[in-house]
């Protein structure tokens, strides 16, 4: 009997499954699609690693999630710079004096402030929606033209429609500062996120294209414990409604040229085209450039209805949706099953609070 069965090979389960081995439990880990790493799995063509569920970018301010990812493999520092394209037009990611210049002209940063509260004016009160979330931050003018298509593109709803909690900690800058992220550590592992995964899994039982919970009369009683990482809902076959996700659909096309697009991420903004992101992969590792490369990978991201796909992605924060995640919550842990991770949670998270929080876990079982 194994001590630990972990459903998901993502992340959340292989953190929890490398740590229990590590204490002497015995586990077993399944996955339903047919390879390990769930959305941060890379796989190589042509010599670059693509990341094939999205773009993964590792950062965290915790020297000691830092540390720990580097005992894996060695990361490379990689700052994230990505750019928005509006109607034809360049303009730099996060919000910052590059993008106010682009937008408006203006070249200090009181100049931006006059700008940036001149476009909040029109908002009263406490924001009610994300589009006057995003106007009494920035202002209409950036709103209309590097927020609301895309945003409306990525959850399939009006932006006023929308709760504004979404886009409640936009970053906003008054310096010269494509940076995108604040935390202190930021990098991408030297030959892909897989390696990471088969390194934690080295020493767990592993059988794939398995769904757990089309096959639960077959795992039932094979471990003392169970470590849930997928749906909440479909654990328990909808019993009382369905949790609302959207979802991606990847388009990963191979050019015969050595740069695309000179970035690693663009934004498309405007509401055409229907694809929210376009990704060249090997800038991730541009350590490994060669000028003699004349290939490139680049993905192309389409926001659509979880329905479409049968993939998971993004849960829609609503009160109905969380009200019904907390029905199914209870009854796993009446059942004595461990919910952790992203979708079992229905609660996005970054990779260092991924880690952390299945480190958090693995603690408290012991």
């Amino acid at each position: 009997m194994y001590d630990y069965l972990i459903v998901g090979s993502g992340l959340f389960g292989s953190v929890c499954a490398y740590e229990l081995t590590r204490k002497g439990r015995r586990c077993l880990c399944l996955d339903k699609r047919a390879q390990i790493g769930g959305n941060i799995f890379t796989q190589k063509y042509d010599n670059i690693n693509v990341h094939v569920y999205g773009a993964h970018i590792f950062h965290t301010s915790d020297e000691r999630i830092w540390n720990y990812v580097n005992s894996f493999v060695p990361f490379h520092p990689y700052v994230n710079s990505p750019i928005a394209s509006y109607k034809g037009k360049y303009y730099n990611l996060p919000f910052n004096m590059n993008t106010f210049y682009q937008m408006w002209g203006v070249r200090t940063p009181e100049e931006a402030v006059a700008k940036i509260e001149e476009g909040r004016k029109e908002i009263k009160g406490e924001p009610r929606n994300l589009e006057e979330q995003a106007i009494s931050l920035v202002g209409r003018e950036i709103y209309e033209a590097l927020i609301k298509g895309y945003t409306q593109k990525q959850w399939g709803r009006k932006c006023t429609e929308l709760d504004p909690s979404i886009i409640r900690r936009l970053p906003v800058r008054l310096r010269f500062d494509n940076n995108y992220f604040n935390d202190a550590y930021q990098g991408m592992p030297e030959d892909g996120y897989t390696p990471i995964i088969e390194r934690m899994l080295e020493k767990t039982d592993v059988e794939l294209n398995i769904d757990y919970n089309s096959n639960r009369d077959k795992y039932r009683g094979i471990a003392k414990r169970v470590i849930y990482t997928g749906m909440a809902d479909a654990l328990y076959d909808f019993k009382f409604g369905e949790l609302e996700y959207r979802s991606e659909r990847f388009e990963h096309k191979c050019f015969n040229i050595g740069n695309m697009q000179g970035v690693a991420v663009i934004n498309h903004t405007d509401v055409t085209p229907a694809y929210t992101r376009s990704i060249e992969h090997k800038h991730f590792e541009f350590w490994k450039s060669d000028p003699n490369d004349k290939k490139t990978w680049v993905s192309y991201e389409y926001p659509v209805d979880y329905k479409e796909t049968g993939e998971p992605y993004y849960p829609i924060s609503s009160q109905r949706n969380l009200d019904l995640w907390n029905r199914y919550a209870d009854l796993a842990k009446k059942d004595g099953i461990i919910l952790g991770g992203r979708l079992a949670l229905y609660r996005y998270f970054d990779m260092d609070k991924t880690i952390i929080n299945a480190l958090e876990l693995v603690r408290s079982l012991e």
